[in-house]
């Protein structure tokens, strides 16, 4: 069974979690509760949650500030974005963001905010620091992921009708792309070294894998899950080690996160997690992977070198973004 039973210790999880990555670090993970309208928060020393936030409607995409004293919130239904004082978990102002901001993601410097707006088509982009809109940029419809290259000189939106990742100069604020990927593309992350950019499809059941140079489609990677049905894999949140040689992909109700050899391309293992998972985030370290899983209100923790499932965490209703910071 790949998830810990509740009778084992904390010196038995402890012990699990490490692996053989030696001692980890205390971090903060956050998580958004889409029904519960909360953030709860994780202590990635004992693995449990240390308490809950309120925020605004139908939370979704989540992550901190730089230097992590500060929460920035998709509040979705509300058409804002929440700013909360990590110490606190106070909300401190909301920035203006669009209408239905859905997924963002920051600038390599900490500002700006690149948000997609999903019943608007359009990415809006927002100095944090004077709660200023800089440009709003026209895409497909329903856009959602949003991928920043290392470099912070190229935006990728996905947009889940279109069916494109569209690549934008954020110089400029003009598409210089679009790339067409299969159905219902959810997420975009680029690789560490900024060559490749992973766009996972929904209903399409893949990855495509992009050469940002060329901006073609150079591999694409299916799944086969023995016991599950093809409609049941559908891809979303996607994240990838920054030494390159793994990649993690959350294949929503088919209950499983697949583990991928980044070099090859192959599929190494699927772990068994909660149920409809959602979203991923690594600890700043990379030594744990948090998954969230809409449908049974709990967040599952990896450990990412060992390369299974060590604990499951209930958190809030329906969770959905998720996010770590240093503290």
């Amino acid at each position: 069974m790949s998830r810990l039973r509740a009778g084992i210790g904390l010196a038995a999880l402890a012990g699990l979690t490490l692996g053989s990555s030696g001692q980890a670090e205390a971090y903060t993970v956050y998580v958004t509760n889409e029904k519960g309208n909360t953030v709860s928060v994780i202590d990635t020393a004992t693995l449990t949650v240390t308490g809950t936030w309120k925020v605004g409607r139908r939370p979704r995409g989540v992550t901190a500030s730089k230097d992590g004293k500060e929460l920035y919130v998709c509040a979705s239904d509300d058409d804002r974005i929440d700013v909360l004082d990590t110490a606190t978990g106070k909300t401190l102002r909301s920035l203006r963001s669009g209408p239905d901001p859905e997924q963002f993601i920051l600038g390599p410097d900490g500002n700006p905010l690149y948000v997609a707006n999903e019943d608007d088509s359009q990415v809006t982009i927002i100095d944090i620091e004077k709660n200023k809109v800089l440009a709003e940029i026209p895409v497909g419809v329903e856009p959602e992921g949003m991928g920043l290259s290392p470099d912070g000189k190229i935006l990728v939106n996905t947009s889940e009708t279109t069916n494109m990742a569209h690549f934008i100069d954020t110089t400029t604020h003009q598409i210089i792309d679009n790339v067409l990927v299969d159905a219902r593309p959810r997420f975009a992350e680029f690789t560490a070294d900024g060559k490749f950019l992973w766009v996972s499809a929904e209903v399409g059941g893949t990855i495509s894998i992009i050469d940002v140079a060329t901006r073609r489609v150079v591999k694409k990677i299916s799944f086969k899950i023995p016991s599950v049905t093809d409609e049941a894999i559908q891809p979303v949140g996607v994240r990838i080690t920054r030494d390159g040689a793994k990649a993690f992909v959350a294949l929503g109700p088919a209950n499983r996160i697949a583990v991928i050899n980044a070099k090859t391309y192959e599929v190494e293992k699927y772990l068994p997690v909660g149920q409809r998972v959602w979203q991923l985030a690594f600890t700043p370290d990379q030594k744990l992977l948090f998954s969230t899983n809409g449908s049974s209100n709990d967040v599952s923790v990896v450990d990412v070198e060992a390369g299974k499932v060590v604990k499951s965490i209930p958190v809030g209703l329906l969770p959905w973004g998720v996010a770590s910071s240093p503290n």
